[in-house]
């Protein structure tokens, strides 16, 4: 019998049909969630929840240190593939009594009793096994966005988190806990927001693959594991992935520009730029993409520029909606009249997205004004407004309408809690997560039907009721992707 599992086989185990993406039933956990008591706290525990960390080096030490400076969580367990990298060791520093693990199957069989929740900050491709491997335990789960990989496992987890309330889930959009948050919120109740027609969302700041050969027609040759990591931890860090030899051009940090591993910009940017225009627009999934203008097409890695066009329908009373999304250090937007005159779109606590583009530079070198290396332009039929990332606020343009507008703005309410907080209190009893599997999934979803189109270098329709393109096979097909290795099957089985 063959090693591999043929896609066909794939989707007849998973419950999903053969001919196209059509959803069977819904996955179902193995486990229960965990029981919140009247209190608010979790059963057994002394008013912390009691978290394992899975991938503790570079945005996962970032996240770890946030819950441990809450207060509320408890250490219990730190995983981590590659544990004798800096980043892991000064981690490990933080928490010196948290047991160590390289493989997060073997940390559940072991401790699964001592976990109420994990956080998941490993590559894109690796977050849903691990995702579900939690919940099907009862776990609670804090993943990074972009949430999935592919369409297909974005709408698993939200199924799961949907079929099992108990289950805490958040993803890792900090803004979704901060100042645009509320802010878009509280305008749209108030009609300050409506008539959405059009948006422009963008990130010009230099990615890690940029530097590749644009014309590689293999992928990177086999180098030393580095030292302390075995193959065995290697084939644990691919997890589902279709097996690579390890190279320095996917770990640490370098897997984002890869097909097989990550979801390009689109995936890491836009998931901080689009967040409360797709849940507040009630946008859903969109029924055209179309890559506009792609520089470098590539078999292997993200294109050095790309802009696309989502459309959505209308919405109720919402009319319909396009947004544009570029990316590339000089594949900048057209900027709207009086964009600069407004110049507070940065959320101060968020780094910069990479380098500064060769305009960027030459406009601060004459003195104008600085515009953001990413950000977003929401065009109503009455008003437009600038907006950065993350938490930065929206801005009404030009300044002369801002300030006509100001008297009619509605009060912005104040976040009460941080987005880790507002996780760890939701394991708690305390609050709900804003940024929850069942809203995040769809927009999961759109970066990864924005990748399918900038592989198929071609305008696609899709049906939004169906979930699948009507006018390429093989772009179906990208919705699944390849099957998973053997041996990680059980995580996609949907009964």
């Amino acid at each position: 019998m063959s090693e591999k599992l043929s896609r066909l086989d794939f989707l007849k185990t998973s419950g999903l049909a053969a001919s196209g993406f059509v959803l069977g039933k819904t996955a179902v956990a193995q486990g229960r969630g965990p029981e919140i008591l009247p209190s608010g706290k979790l059963s057994g525990r002394t008013g912390k929840v009691n978290l394992a960390l899975i991938g503790i080096a570079n945005q996962g030490a970032g996240v770890a240190r946030q819950f441990i400076n809450s207060g509320l969580a408890n250490i219990v367990a730190v995983c981590d593939v590659d544990l004798d990298a800096k980043g892991c060791q000064e981690t490990i520093k933080l928490v010196p009594k948290a047991k160590q693990f390289r493989d997060f199957r073997i940390m559940f069989d072991k401790m699964a009793g001592d976990i109420d929740a994990v956080q998941v900050a490993i590559p894109d491709f690796a977050h849903f096994p691990v995702c579900m491997a939690a919940m099907q335990l009862g776990k609670s789960v804090f993943v990074e966005k972009p949430m999935t990989r592919t369409f297909l496992e974005a709408e698993i987890l939200a199924r799961m988190a949907e079929n099992n309330p108990k289950i805490v889930t958040q993803v890792g959009n900090q803004g979704h806990s901060g100042e645009n948050y509320f802010q878009f919120r509280a305008w749209k109740d108030a009609g300050i927001i409506r008539d959405v027609t059009a948006v422009t969302a963008f990130m010009n700041g230099s990615r890690r693959w940029h530097p590749y050969d644009p014309n590689i027609s293999r992928y990177p040759e086999a180098q030393p594991l580095p030292p302390g990591m075995t193959e065995t931890d290697w084939d644990v860090w691919l997890t589902t992935a279709a097996y690579h030899d390890f190279n320095e051009k996917y770990h640490p940090g370098n897997w984002r520009g890869w097909y097989d591993f990550g979801l390009g910009a689109l995936g890491d940017w836009g998931a901080h730029i689009l967040d409360t225009i797709h849940e507040f627009l009630d946008l859903g999934l969109p029924y055209e993409i179309e890559p506009i203008h792609v520089k470098n097409l590539n078999d292997y890695f993200f294109p050095l520029e790309t802009t696309l066009r989502f459309r959505f329908p209308s919405r109720g009373d919402m009319p319909p909606c396009d947004i544009t999304w570029y990316d590339g250090v000089d594949n900048l937007p057209p900027f709207p009249e009086g964009y600069d005159s407004v110049s507070a779109t940065v959320d101060s606590t968020i780094p910069p997205p990479g380098g500064v583009s060769r305009q960027e530079r030459a406009k601060q070198a004459g003195g104008q004004p600085r515009r953001p290396q990413a950000g977003k332009i929401i065009y109503s039929k009455e008003l437009t407004f600038k907006g950065g990332t993350h938490s930065a606020p929206l801005f009404i343009i030009p300044e002369a309408k801002a300030k006509e507008m100001a008297p009619k703005l509605p009060p912005v309410p104040e976040s009460p809690s941080d987005h880790y907080v507002n996780f760890l209190k939701a394991c708690m009893g305390e609050e709900k997560t804003r940024s929850p599997f069942q809203v995040f999934a769809p927009l999961s979803q759109i970066f990864s039907l924005g990748i399918i189109a900038v592989r198929r270098n071609k305008k696609l329709l899709f049906n939004r009721e169906t979930k699948e393109f009507i006018n390429d096979k093989f772009a179906n097909s990208l919705l699944t992707d390849r099957p998973p290795r053997k041996g990680w099957e059980s995580y996609y089985n949907i009964s």
